[in-house]
């Protein structure tokens, strides 16, 4: 899934050691707010590992794609989103300047007379 926006939050890094390996890990959280939709809507995802954070470099203000996938998990009876964005583009498609086609003057087709013409009846001016 995509989402176009522009970012608002950057939110503090969280870290930690893995209990099961030992091995550290890192994930930053954004929020996004859509700017194509007419209700602007706001979403926030997460990027997992440092090697991502950094390559992704996303900046408070800038307008991105942010490809997300996302799950769910349980803990303690309840269940919680869990958005995780795995690629960032910063190529927005902004639209295209539509080219009109040259027009051509059409006949009036019109099935009443132009106003102030004769109508082959000079006497009234009334049509009944």
């Amino acid at each position: 899934m995509e989402i176009t926006g522009k970012i608002i939050a950057v939110l503090p890094a969280s870290s930690g050691v893995s209990k099961s390996s030992g091995n550290p890990w890192k994930s930053q959280d954004y929020v996004i707010e859509t700017i194509q939709d007419q209700y602007p809507r706001k979403c926030c995802f997460r990027v997992f590992g440092e090697d991502k954070i950094n390559q992704f470099n996303i900046q408070q203000g800038e307008q991105l794609v942010v490809s997300v996938d996302i799950d769910a998990h349980e803990f303690n009876g309840r269940w919680y989103n869990d958005i995780r964005a795995w690629k960032v583009s910063r190529d927005l498609q902004q639209p295209q300047p539509q080219v009109q086609a040259p027009t051509t003057p059409v006949a009036d087709v019109s099935p009443f007379p132009p106003i102030g013409e004769a109508t082959g009846n000079d006497t009234e001016d009334l049509p009944f």
